[in-house]
């Protein structure tokens, strides 16, 4: 790396112009996985040296922002199989196979038409916000199928679980959603 020519640009500035462009989309993904802002903090970094490692490949390609986003997720799901022992409390239910298909359930989270919010910001927030309260089990595949449009078959090979566990996750996770939105708005 050079110091930078008298008057000129390092050649840390095109990487430091890419953090910029793109950490907001990798911090969020990683929130909304985690929950955790510490966590999502040190998934960030590691995602972004990797993309240091891999700069001159990715640093103007069009594809950067999804590249940055897999990596995220993978790093998210990476992160949360080394903590198992979360996973543990959210064993396998039994009876889950017989889970009607949730793939045709898709209301407005809250009940309400969106106009019911303020404005699409409030709404954002009031649903980030409800997402981090979630528990682990429910809000990653809520995150890997409304956001990261994961089917659920891709979910259940992710996270190493059946079929039924991620329906019944993310049918439970959506329950529990809009009991959030509903008991937190202004009446």
């Amino acid at each position: 790396m050079s110091a930078g020519a008298p008057g000129g640009v390092t050649d840390a500035e095109p990487f430091e112009a890419f953090v910029r462009a793109h950490q907001d989309l990798v911090f969020a993904t990683a929130m909304r996985l985690l929950g955790r802002q510490a966590d999502a903090e040190d998934v960030s970094q590691d995602v972004f040296l990797k993309a240091f490692e891999r700069f001159d490949a990715i640093g103007r390609s069009p594809s950067a922002a999804g590249w940055l986003r897999t990596v995220t997720r993978n790093a998210c799901l990476n992160h949360l199989s080394r903590h198992r022992a979360r996973w543990r409390l959210f064993s396998e239910l039994p009876g889950t196979e017989e889970l009607e298909d949730v793939d045709t359930y898709v209301p407005t989270l809250a009940g309400e038409a969106p106009s019911a919010f303020a404005d699409v910001e409030d709404q954002q927030a009031q649903l980030d916000e409800a997402l981090l309260r979630l528990p682990d089990a429910y809000r990653v595949p809520l995150v890997l199928y409304h956001f990261e449009n994961a089917s659920y078959q891709e979910i259940a090979d992710m996270l190493g679980v059946s079929l039924g566990k991620v329906k019944t996750d993310i049918h439970r996770g959506r329950d529990a959603l809009r009991k959030y939105l509903t008991d937190e708005r202004p009446r």
